[in-house]
């Protein structure tokens, strides 16, 4: 099931590659205050909640794609947690711009859920740095918990969607460089983890201004996405809504004004954003 928010955090199935019906009546409460209840209770809850939201797909109202605004597929979660050095390739570009040698280990860090947004545009900040684009497999978690096993850590996620992990390049905490308003496009949807047998088969490629920059398959990645929700759940309790991102695939730079990104996913869908 592909769930998207669209015109003020109404929730959305995405039935075909153009239509999305309305199931938002089949919500026990639909609150859309700053806490989103009704957005972690249905990460939470899917199971409970899918039979009334799949019977509200066949009688809630019908739109087309281009006649609703989506925003980005996940409500204020707690942390959005960002995987680092997880590509082979990624991290032997990044080695030769003279970073210290603990930047290119293994390990999680957060970014500002301030910065997630929908599908654009990116407003670059004045800044005397470049700002690179990362396009990366990203995921939801569901079931919430701490210190997860890595047998059953694919229970907890709710989803999968596409992120671009902006960044500006330089020196200084990877979390302030990452952080910027609007640093973090999420989206189009998330499609639900029943949807994806296999998350090491995902293809991920992204062109910029129509040339592939990024391609690799979500397997190549160094820390596999059960250890990555392991290893995160020892150092801080995963929430319901949490997005965590898989890190960078090789092929990050810059991106400018008038610039614009093609991301895709296979079992997800495409994210198409513009730079200003």
């Amino acid at each position: 099931m592909k769930l998207a928010l669209f015109n003020d955090n109404r929730l959305g199935v995405v039935v075909d590659d153009s239509t999305i019906v309305d199931v938002t009546a089949a919500l026990p409460q639909h609150d859309t205050g700053l806490g989103a209840g009704f957005w972690v209770r249905l990460c939470r809850d899917f199971a409970e909640l899918r039979p009334a939201i799949e019977s509200a797909v066949s009688t809630g109202p019908r739109h087309t794609l281009t006649e609703v605004e989506l925003g980005a597929p996940v409500l204020n979660p707690t942390k959005v947690i960002a995987a680092a050095s997880n590509y082979t390739e990624h991290i032997e570009e990044m080695s030769d711009k003279g970073l210290p040698e603990w930047m290119l280990e293994s390990d999680v860090f957060l970014k500002a859920p301030s910065s997630i947004v929908g599908q654009g545009p990116i407003t670059l900040p004045a800044l005397d740095a470049e700002i690179h684009y990362e396009c990366e497999l990203a995921f939801v978690i569901g079931k919430g918990g701490k210190d997860i096993p890595v047998e059953s850590a694919l229970e907890h996620v709710f989803g999968w969607t596409i992120l671009l992990d902006i960044t500006e390049r330089g020196k200084g905490d990877r979390s302030r460089r990452k952080s910027y308003d609007g640093f973090t496009p999420i989206g189009p949807w998330v499609v639900t983890a029943d949807e994806v047998d296999s998350w090491q088969d995902m293809a991920i490629v992204m062109r910029l201004n129509d040339i592939v920059r990024q391609d690799v398959r979500a397997g190549d990645m160094l820390v596999s996405v059960p250890q990555i929700i392991a290893n995160a759940s020892r150092v801080m309790t995963l929430n319901p809504g949490d997005v965590i991102t898989t890190g960078a695939p090789p092929g990050v730079g810059k991106i400018e004004s008038g610039d614009r990104i093609d991301a895709k996913i296979s079992g997800i869908g495409q994210l198409l954003i513009d730079v200003r």
